[in-house]
């Protein structure tokens, strides 16, 4: 009986949402505030947003997402999702690799990010959340998400979702940033993303709004969970082979595959 108990409670656990980082009463009040306040947060700055990344990326550009699609196993036609899509930076990559054979479907919360996108992307734009995907069951190779992961509301919820979509042998790829692990990095990181940035943002022509999305962009780095967890929670969504490659001590590149 004992057991029994236990194993049910362990499937309690496992059921329980696993958040990015804990609520941030500065940004928004409460949990479930968070989605309105994220989709608020991108369509105020979609407008500039391409260059106040160019700030944030810290070098991180086309080439190293191009660097990170080919080295997770992007390839000519294949068919890509990329959540989160934003003005398109990673799916303007994936869609130079898989070529005219292939496919890539943007999807994101925010409507200006998406208004953005069909300015320089000529692929279907779908607006809709990582939570719930607007796609069929094994219906893509590749998920990619860029940089987004920390805005989600669950991460293993998300990470089932993925692997639904995904056929057999598909792949996930998770471009993210993460605290540095060494000190100096860290500081300097600190610094630059924390401080810095957020000013530069403002006084470059993205006002209030530019400064707060860079402010929250630090602060749900500095207090997203560690890296085994987001590994654990892709496992425990079923995902195979998870792995995270490690770049510049802070770019982290989470992959697994469907079996």
């Amino acid at each position: 009986m004992e057991s029994l108990v236990l194993d049910a409670e362990e499937k309690t656990l496992r059921r329980a949402p696993v958040e990015p980082h804990p609520v941030m009463t500065e940004f928004y009040g409460e949990k479930d505030a968070r989605a309105g306040f994220v989709r608020s947060l991108f369509n105020d700055t979609a407008h500039h947003y391409d260059r106040i990344n160019g700030l944030f990326s810290i070098g991180s550009g086309n080439w190293y997402r191009k660097h990170s699609l080919v080295r997770a196993g992007l390839v000519p036609g294949h068919r890509v999702l990329d959540v989160a899509v934003g003005t398109g930076l990673v799916a303007r990559q994936a869609a130079a690799i898989t070529g005219p054979q292939g496919l890539v479907i943007g999807l994101d919360l925010s409507e200006g990010m998406l208004r953005e996108a069909r300015r320089t992307l000529d692929i279907p734009l779908v607006q809709g959340t990582a939570e719930s995907l607007p796609l069929a069951d094994a219906s893509v190779d590749f998920v990619t998400m860029g940089y987004a992961l920390r805005h989600v509301s669950d991460l293993t919820g998300t990470f089932r979702e993925f692997r639904r979509v995904l056929r057999p042998g598909g792949t996930v790829l998770l471009l993210e940033i993460a605290r540095p692990t060494r000190p100096m990095v860290r500081h300097a990181v600190h610094a630059y993303l924390g401080g810095l940035v957020p000013l530069i943002s403002r006084v470059s022509g993205g006002g209030s709004d530019g400064m707060r999305l860079m402010r929250y962009y630090w602060e749900t780095i500095d207090r997203c969970v560690p890296p085994e967890i987001i590994e654990r929670a892709m496992a425990d969504a079923g995902l195979i082979s998870v792995r995270c490659d490690v770049d510049f001590d802070m770019f982290r590149n989470y992959s697994a595959r469907r079996d």
